[in-house]
């Protein structure tokens, strides 16, 4: 049997495999980690041993995103149909931080923040 422990040599991949034990416990829903492109290949494969749903959006030649976690949770992700996270509109970006457990009254500054509308104390 190869060397589970080799897969988690660099640190985006020790990185990746806490945010699975975290997933796998139950503390998230969806995931998002950003790595470069040269871990993919390894990133892909521990995800898919592991039976967890993914979703790539590239970032530039060098990085790109992982979602990873609940299958409804990628197909929402993958419904937005957007090629980068600032092409998010104000509701998908609200959408996003929601369900990757952003502290919720932080996401409605955010929000409100993004519309314009800023908060009032």
């Amino acid at each position: 049997m190869p060397n589970q422990r080799a897969d988690y040599q660099t640190v985006e991949m020790q990185i990746l495999a806490h945010h699975i034990y975290e997933y796998k416990k139950g503390l998230r829903n969806l995931v998002l980690i950003t790595i470069n492109t040269d871990e993919l290949n390894k990133a892909e494969k521990l995800l898919v041993r592991k039976g967890i749903s993914y979703f790539l959006l590239e970032v530039n030649v060098n990085k790109v995103n992982i979602f990873f976690g609940n299958e409804l949770c990628i197909k929402i992700i993958q419904s937005f149909d957007k090629k980068s996270l600032s092409d998010y509109t104000n509701e998908e970006d609200f959408m996003l931080g929601t369900m990757l457990g952003y502290d919720c009254v932080q996401q409605c500054e955010r929000y409100l923040e993004r519309k314009g509308k800023g908060v009032e104390n």
